[in-house]
């Protein structure tokens, strides 16, 4: 089959690679129907070292089972799935409790000898636990603005969701989302949906905060730093917003975060850091009674409620995605990510 492998930072190639099997009676092989690239796979495309192993990559994807194990439960041959970002059990406590990224006998694509989902197929660990069947879709004749959407659950929606769930977002409520990358934007449709009174949105690309506006964002402020913080205080009577979504990732981001949020507001992280110390001291959480929150999204917990929402049309996730490209054309796709040409990019089958 043919698969998209990273070599080193800036190095990614579509290439011939083995099929993958059955390995324990746990596992699926779907076929992958859309892909996507994921603005967490642009770290590695920055800076992964030439001398460290090939990656397998891809973590997004909605599929078609077409093997299953002997002891898989739930999904059967010919079913039309959405595939986690992350493999979980769905059983043990912590699944249970809603934290599926965290799953001991769970883990992520590209690693510990699983392929990634940039790929025409994939074997799937704990596939019962896992998998989440589209009901009433056929994979072959649906609509592309519904692949789109249903691909959206697979990450980037779902994170932006996990993101409003953990800050607590309700009616009433003033939200600021800083970002307005494909997480960012998810975050503002996310917290809509929960009935946020106001959402800020913080970013600086026009035809990105356009999309934000669309999707429920009642202000938008392109400055950043000291300016951008005094203009959120300004929208705010001084007091910032009750709940602060940072998608972003960078300690500016962050340092941006704590500034704009309310005294007893909450800071909900999903940007993946890319720094070692997010500092929880006296000036930055701890003299305000500052709540920070957030993680690597549990995609499992929210997708059942996620793929109905969407088939019923009650949210459009789907427009994050701007450009479309095949399998063979994956390496264009990172450098239009990479140089903001593109928002987000699907990867057709």
């Amino acid at each position: 089959m043919r698969a998209a492998v990273m070599y080193q930072a800036g190095d990614v190639r579509v290439e011939t690679v083995p099929d993958p099997t059955i390995v324990a009676p746990t596992d699926a092989i779907v076929r992958a129907v859309r892909a996507c690239i994921c603005g967490s796979d642009l770290h590695p495309f920055h800076s992964k070292p030439a001398d460290s192993p090939a990656k397998a990559m891809g973590h997004e994807q909605i599929a078609v089972v077409e093997e299953v194990g002997s002891e898989v439960t739930g999904v059967a041959p010919g079913d039309f799935v959405v595939v986690p970002f992350a493999y979980a059990d769905n059983t043990c406590p912590t699944c249970v409790d809603g934290f599926h990224t965290a799953c001991p006998h769970g883990g992520y694509y590209g690693s510990d000898g699983v392929g990634g989902l940039q790929a025409e197929y994939a074997r799937i660990p704990q596939a019962s636990g896992t998998l989440v069947k589209v009901p009433g879709i056929d994979a072959a004749s649906a609509d592309d603005a519904l692949l789109k959407s249903l691909l959206t659950l697979s990450d980037v929606y779902l994170t932006g969701y996990h993101a409003a769930f953990m800050g607590d977002v309700a009616p009433g409520k003033t939200v600021a989302v800083v970002g307005d990358g494909a997480v960012g934007l998810s975050a503002v449709l996310a917290a809509k949906r929960m009935g946020a009174e106001r959402i800020i949105l913080m970013g600086r690309h026009r035809d990105r905060t356009d999309l934000g506006v669309e999707w429920g964002a009642t202000d938008v402020i392109a400055e950043r730093g000291e300016e951008g913080v005094a203009k959120v205080l300004d929208l705010t009577d001084g007091l910032g917003a009750h709940v602060v979504l940072e998608a972003v990732g960078l300690m500016p981001a962050y340092t941006q975060s704590y500034s704009i949020a309310r005294t007893g507001g909450v800071i909900s992280r999903v940007g993946v850091p890319q720094y070692a110390d997010a500092g929880v001291g006296w000036s930055s959480l701890f003299a305000r009674n500052l709540t920070l929150t957030g993680g690597v999204a549990p995609v499992r917990a929210y997708l059942d409620d996620a793929i109905q929402d969407v088939l019923d049309g009650v949210i459009d996730p789907g427009k994050v995605f701007d450009t479309t490209i095949g399998l063979e054309d994956t390496p264009a796709g990172y450098a239009a990510m990479d140089e903001r040409r593109s928002l987000k990019v699907m990867i057709e089958f």
